[in-house]
Formats: structure tokens, C-alpha cells, sequence
């Protein structure tokens, strides 16, 4: 797989994500926009994004912070995303440079399909990518995996345009069933286009083996077999116009 380490400009923040493809395959593919957890453009991101692409997608890896920043672990990371989670006009501007620099260094290498257009994320990085849709993204899907999913500026009738989904774990710690209650209703007042599948049993980050936090987060190897398949899966359908 090439990893092209790519400059972008989001407002005044100068970014540093990972452009990820199958530099074998020729033509265009469709696009997949990743927004990795609160640890940012890691190698175990990047890794994901390469996992998730294959031969099929050309990924882009977001980079929320600047810089391309690697927090050391959750003491660090979490100051930096949370003053991102306060300011949701600012944490859009940051998600929304990351998709255009996608589309356009897809462009460039002419390797994009821009008819095809998809973005997800994990834990914090599904918080983006959801308000990213909110925000009225041209996008046919949005794939949320154990994300943030309550938000300052909630949708509005009409704003949302992507098919979203959305797969958590029953016993999420770190978002609640309450959060997602305000989430439902949010969507439903929208008229978005959405569904939820609920993992029984399981915690925060069970598709990410690198985030284990004993009661708070675990991974699970069969429901992230399960999700990985059904992010192409969702994907694929909202391209063809069948969801």
C-alpha cells in the first residue's frame, strides 16, 4: 500500500494526514475519508485506513490536531479533543479541509471516483465524521464506530444529505444510552436517513485492539470482523442508491 504524508490547510491550522491506496490498481476508486480516534494520525491508523481501503478505496487518514500530532496516550489526547468536541464550528472546519484534501490529492493522482464519496471514524474520529454529515457534506455515507454522537449544533431538517450509520456497544461508558436516545431523536427530527446496530455487551472501542482500558474500553475481534465488512457494505449500498 503507498502512504503519501499530505499538507493541507485547515483554516489557520496547517494539518499533515496519510493519503492511503493500492498503488497497483489503476483508475479511479471510490473515496474514503477516516478519521481516526483520539490518538491521531498513528500507525495504528494509518494501518486501519489500509486495512479498510484494500484494492477498493483511496482512504485519507484526517488530522484533527495539526501538525499531524501523536498524542503520547489519554492524558494528552484528551485536553486536544475535547476543546474540539466545545467548539463544533471549528472541529467542521477541521473535518471538512481533511475531505477536500482527499478529493483533490485523489484528483491529482487521478485515482479518485468523486461520484463515490465516504467518510468514517472511531470513537472520536466517528464524532467528526458525524458532524461532518451534519454539516451537510456531499457524501453518500457516514460510518460512525463507537463514536461521539451528541453534539452543539445539531442538525436541522434538510441538513443532512449522507446515509449514516452507526455501530456501538450496548455497555459504552464513555456514551451512554442516554446519548444515544438524544442521538435517535435528533436524527428522526432531521429526517436523516440513518440506522444503528447495538453490539450486546460490549464496551467502549471494540474495534480497535489498540484501546483497551479495562471497564471502559475492549476489543472484540468478532463484532470488528463484523463492522469492517459492513462499512464496505454501507458504503457500496448508498453508492448504488439501494438503502
Amino acid at each position: 500500500m503507498v502512504v503519501d504524508r499530505i499538507d493541507y490547510q485547515a483554516g489557520e491550522t496547517a494539518c499533515t494526514g496519510a493519503l492511503v491506496y493500492d498503488g497497483r490498481v489503476s483508475g479511479p476508486r471510490p473515496l474514503l475519508l477516516m478519521s481516526p480516534n483520539w490518538l491521531g494520525v498513528s500507525n495504528d491508523s494509518i494501518k486501519r485506513a489500509a486495512t479498510i481501503a484494500d484494492s477498493k478505496y483511496v482512504a485519507f487518514v484526517a488530522d484533527m490536531y495539526g501538525g499531524g500530532k501523536i498524542p503520547a496516550g489519554p492524558p494528552e489526547a484528551g485536553p486536544l479533543a475535547n476543546a474540539l468536541r466545545a467548539d463544533g464550528l471549528e472541529r467542521r472546519r477541521r473535518i471538512a479541509a481533511a475531505l477536500d484534501a482527499l478529493r483533490s490529492e485523489s484528483a491529482k493522482r487521478k485515482i479518485g471516483d468523486l461520484k463515490r464519496q465516504a467518510a468514517v471514524g472511531f470513537c472520536f474520529g466517528g464524532g467528526n465524521v458525524l458532524e461532518l454529515a451534519r454539516a451537510g457534506a456531499d457524501l453518500q455515507a457516514v460510518i460512525c464506530l463507537h463514536g461521539d454522537l451528541l453534539t452543539p449544533l445539531p442538525a436541522k431538517p434538510g441538513d443532512i444529505r449522507a446515509a449514516i450509520c452507526v455501530m456501538h456497544g450496548a455497555k459504552d461508558p464513555v456514551v451512554p444510552k442516554h446519548d444515544r436516545d438524544v442521538f435517535e431523536a435528533e436524527m428522526e427530527a432531521a429526517g436523516a436517513k440513518w440506522q444503528m446496530l447495538i453490539f450486546g455487551g460490549l464496551l467502549h472501542s471494540f474495534c480497535e485492539a489498540e484501546s483497551d482500558v479495562p471497564g471502559i474500553a475492549s476489543f472484540d475481534p468478532g463484532a470488528a470482523r463484523q463492522c469492517y465488512r459492513m462499512i464496505d457494505d454501507f458504503a457500496t449500498a448508498a453508492f448504488d442508491g439501494k438503502l
